[in-house]
């Protein structure tokens, strides 16, 4: 093995023919030999190429549909042979065995059938078989053989053997070769997901996860820390499909935070109603309809208007010049919508470090989808959070039954609390979450810190009792005691949303009677880490 190492002959497969002709002229020009198959060989021949049948190399058709045409020891042998091996050379030499010292081969879309929900057979037809087999062979010998995978190293390759007058640099061919591997990886953890989930296999003996670089982040969570940010390849609408229209780059927070935001906005159906989800360190700090995407906005500003500085805002419905008037009086970090006016995007101009992010659509909270975490030595995967509650669910445990417009706001908080970490406590009124408790260790802690900022943005806006009078409280799981839904009661708490199922149910119910408050039990927790 050397370091430089002359392209002579170049085998390319591929099926995104994207910039194929311009790299065989290119590859021409040098004079290295072309070598094909199927349609890349009839589109590099329309272009005046001359190329040779990778089926004359081997003596043997294409056969099977296609399924059998690069798996043939002339191939891999001119693959794999070892240029500095007198053995492999006369091996080479004695079964005509022609070296190979480049190879572009991009696979057959199974990612892209498997994006627009194609049926078993059609997927099973994606499964590239000759591709990866020839990438892992051609990156195992990078020692002499350049590995090509992506099209987006098409100049990156011809700049490289500009550099070094037809020949490429180890350093070059190692940077190639680990790129191979993770494509070859990706495929198949593509495929091996896929095959789990058509045969209803929740728990897989083996599980591959993968991801394609959108971002060298500056840095993760604190400067010290380095971090980057990868797509999965799903056609999911949130932060990593968005659009960016303007403002630097996302941060590693930034990304965390509006993907929270997005995911919680879109629990409310923009078809009913405009709704606003505004996040602080992936936790609301007020969500709120409106009759208006500017009522909803400042509705669930006045929820914690302190918090809301410097926070990701998330909307359900197009961003219209109204509300980004709004937005722009405070500094926000991100704000995040199915679209934008042009009327918007102009308002928004004018502040160069506010981020703009549009999307097609929102996700889909009812989807079926997975969560990773990593923790020491392993993975700890589960289906997403699609907990729906409608209204037949509700089990009404109190004498006194809630009110309809107590029901809506009770939904309201559920369906917020599912987005606020553990332990939960949302105080909702009028659509609008008025307290938000989150992340503490005890859910009478969260009670009061939800109560406390209650009472503080009333001091704030001069009214004369706190937000929290009157309002619907949820609890993201179950109150082991009666002291926290006692907390809700003293911050004026007129009903409460709860899972039920603690060994003091009896002791809250009768609290909640004594206190006049109605309550209902979901049967289902939101726990959120």
């Amino acid at each position: 093995m050397t370091d430089l190492y002359p392209v002579r002959r170049a085998l390319l497969s591929v099926s995104d023919k994207t910039g194929l002709v311009d790299l065989g002229k290119a590859l021409a020009a040098r004079g290295v030999e072309l070598l094909s198959t199927g349609g890349s060989a009839k589109t590099l021949r329309d272009a005046g190429l001359e190329v040779k049948d990778v089926a004359d190399v081997t003596g043997f058709p294409e056969m099977m549909d296609g399924r059998v045409k690069t798996l043939h020891p002339k191939v891999h042998g001119g693959l794999l042979a070892l240029r500095d091996n007198d053995d492999h050379i006369k091996a080479m030499a004695e079964h005509d065995i022609l070296g190979i010292d480049l190879l572009i081969v991009n696979l057959y879309p199974f990612e892209t059938a498997l994006a627009r929900g194609a049926e078993y057979d059609e997927m099973i037809e994606n499964i590239d078989i000759g591709g990866p087999a020839m990438i892992r062979a051609s990156a195992k010998n990078h020692g002499f053989v350049t590995t090509v995978v992506d099209v987006e190293d098409y100049d990156a390759l011809l700049a490289e053997l500009e550099t070094n007058d037809g020949q490429t640099s180890y350093v070059f061919r190692q940077k190639l070769a680990q790129i191979a591997y993770a494509r070859t990886g990706a495929y198949d953890a593509a495929v091996s997901n896929w095959m789990a989930d058509a045969i209803g296999e929740a728990a897989p003996r083996r599980r591959a996860f993968a991801g394609t670089i959108k971002q060298t982040l500056r840095y993760g969570e604190n400067p010290h820390q380095s971090a980057a940010f990868y797509t999965d390849g799903s056609d999911r609408p949130g932060v990593a499909t968005a659009t960016q229209h303007q403002g630097k780059e996302l941060s590693y927070n930034n990304i965390n935070d509006t993907d929270a935001a997005f995911e919680l906005v879109a629990e409310f159906d923009p078809a009913e109603t405009p709704a606003v989800a505004i996040i602080k360190h992936a936790n609301p700090c007020g969500v709120a309809k409106g009759a208006t995407l500017l009522e909803a906005y400042k509705n669930a500003f006045d929820c914690d208007r302190t918090s809301a500085f410097g926070g990701i805002v998330a909307l359900n419905q197009p961003l219209d010049a109204e509300t980004a008037e709004a937005i722009v009086d405070i500094f926000t970090e991100v704000v995040i919508a199915p679209g934008a006016s042009d009327e918007a995007k102009a308002i928004f101009a004018k502040k160069k470090n506010l981020r703009l992010l549009t999307t097609d659509g929102l996700p889909n909270v009812l989807e079926a989808s997975h969560t990773v975490r990593q923790v020491a030595g392993g993975l700890l995967v589960q289906n997403k959070d699609a907990g729906f509650i409608s209204l037949d669910d509700l089990k009404v445990v109190t004498k006194l039954a809630p009110t309809d417009e107590q029901l809506k706001d009770m939904l309201f908080a559920w369906k917020v609390a599912k987005h606020v970490k553990s332990n939960a406590i949302v105080y909702v009124k009028d659509q609008a979450t008025v307290g938000v408790g989150a992340g503490q260790m005890s859910r009478l802690d969260s009670a009061l810190i939800a109560a406390a900022k209650s009472k503080r943005m009333a001091d704030a806006m001069g009214l004369d009792q706190p937000l929290s009078i009157g309002s619907a409280v949820a609890s993201d799981a179950f109150f082991p005691f009666a002291d926290g839904l006692l907390e809700a009661a003293a911050a004026g708490a007129s009903c409460v949303i709860q899972p039920g199922g603690s060994m003091r149910d009896q002791e809250v119910i009768d609290a909640a009677e004594e206190a006049g408050l109605a309550m209902v039990f979901t049967g289902m927790r939101h726990f959120r880490h």
